[in-house]
């Protein structure tokens, strides 16, 4: 049982191998046109708004924790 369930994961392992040898045309077009910035910037700005915000909860819960101490 153990060989069996070793050989579906390898089998599964080569196919997800074989599927990244594809290119993606959306990523190709978008960087041919300069647009693959645009969202690279996009997404640093929410992941560094959601890292500001996730400091100023913590912020407040440490001021709340210290208030109720």
């Amino acid at each position: 049982m153990k060989k069996f369930i070793g050989f579906i994961g390898m089998a599964l392992l080569s196919l997800t191998c074989f599927a990244q040898e594809q290119q993606v045309a959306m990523a190709d077009t978008m960087r041919s046109n300069g647009k693959i910035y645009i969202v690279v910037a996009v997404c640093l700005t929410i992941l560094i708004g959601l890292f500001l915000y996730v400091l100023s909860i913590d912020r407040k819960i440490s001021r709340l924790e210290k208030e109720k101490n």
